[in-house]
Protein backbone atom coordinates (compact mmCIF):
# COMPACT_ATOMS: atom_id res chain seq x y z
CA UNK A 1 0.00 0.00 0.00
CA UNK A 2 1.54 3.25 -1.15
CA UNK A 3 1.08 6.60 0.60
CA UNK A 4 0.56 9.65 -1.62
CA UNK A 5 0.38 13.23 -0.35
CA UNK A 6 -2.69 15.37 -1.01
CA UNK A 7 -1.05 17.54 -3.68
CA UNK A 8 0.12 14.49 -5.64
CA UNK A 9 -3.32 12.90 -5.28
CA UNK A 10 -5.03 16.01 -6.70
CA UNK A 11 -2.50 16.24 -9.53
CA UNK A 12 -2.61 12.56 -10.53
CA UNK A 13 -6.14 11.56 -9.51
CA UNK A 14 -7.03 9.85 -12.79
CA UNK A 15 -3.86 7.70 -12.67
CA UNK A 16 -4.54 6.82 -9.03
CA UNK A 17 -8.11 5.81 -9.90
CA UNK A 18 -6.83 3.57 -12.69
CA UNK A 19 -4.53 1.84 -10.21
CA UNK A 20 -7.39 1.45 -7.72
CA UNK A 21 -9.59 -0.05 -10.45
CA UNK A 22 -6.83 -2.59 -11.03
CA UNK A 23 -7.17 -3.67 -7.39
CA UNK A 24 -4.51 -1.61 -5.65
CA UNK A 25 -5.18 0.29 -2.41
CA UNK A 26 -3.69 3.76 -2.02
CA UNK A 27 -3.41 5.84 1.16
CA UNK A 28 -3.64 9.62 0.92
CA UNK A 29 -1.69 11.43 3.60
CA UNK A 30 -1.14 14.93 4.87
CA UNK A 31 2.20 15.84 6.47
CA UNK A 32 3.20 12.16 6.53
CA UNK A 33 0.07 11.02 8.39
CA UNK A 34 -2.57 8.86 6.69
CA UNK A 35 -5.88 10.65 6.18
CA UNK A 36 -7.84 8.57 3.66
CA UNK A 37 -7.66 5.30 1.79
CA UNK A 38 -8.66 4.77 -1.85
CA UNK A 39 -10.05 1.28 -2.36
CA UNK A 40 -12.01 -0.34 -5.21
CA UNK A 41 -15.76 0.20 -4.92
CA UNK A 42 -17.63 -2.98 -4.08
CA UNK A 43 -21.08 -2.30 -5.53
CA UNK A 44 -24.17 -3.60 -3.82
CA UNK A 45 -25.42 -6.65 -5.65
CA UNK A 46 -29.09 -6.31 -6.43
CA UNK A 47 -31.02 -9.54 -6.82
CA UNK A 48 -32.43 -10.22 -10.26
CA UNK A 49 -36.16 -9.77 -10.52
CA UNK A 50 -38.24 -12.82 -11.30
CA UNK A 51 -41.01 -12.44 -13.84
CA UNK A 52 -44.33 -13.17 -12.16
CA UNK A 53 -42.93 -12.92 -8.64
CA UNK A 54 -46.16 -11.32 -7.37
CA UNK A 55 -48.47 -13.81 -9.10
CA UNK A 56 -51.29 -14.84 -6.78
CA UNK A 57 -50.60 -12.11 -4.20
CA UNK A 58 -53.09 -9.54 -5.44
CA UNK A 59 -56.67 -9.62 -6.63
CA UNK A 60 -59.23 -7.42 -8.30
CA UNK A 61 -62.84 -7.50 -7.18
CA UNK A 62 -65.40 -8.78 -9.68
CA UNK A 63 -67.29 -5.47 -9.45
CA UNK A 64 -64.18 -3.32 -9.94
CA UNK A 65 -65.58 -1.52 -12.97
CA UNK A 66 -69.20 -1.45 -11.83
CA UNK A 67 -70.91 1.95 -11.66
CA UNK A 68 -70.54 3.82 -8.37
CA UNK A 69 -73.49 4.13 -6.01
CA UNK A 70 -75.42 7.39 -6.49
CA UNK A 71 -74.38 8.85 -3.11
CA UNK A 72 -70.66 8.36 -3.77
CA UNK A 73 -70.94 9.65 -7.34
CA UNK A 74 -72.66 12.84 -6.12
CA UNK A 75 -69.94 13.31 -3.47
CA UNK A 76 -67.24 13.08 -6.18
CA UNK A 77 -69.08 15.55 -8.36
CA UNK A 78 -69.61 17.94 -5.44
CA UNK A 79 -73.39 17.82 -5.69
CA UNK A 80 -73.97 17.00 -2.00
Amino acid sequence: MEMVNVHAAKTHLSQLLARVEAGEEIVIGRAGHPVARLVPFAGVATPRRRFGGWRGRGWISDDFDAPLPESILKAFLGEE
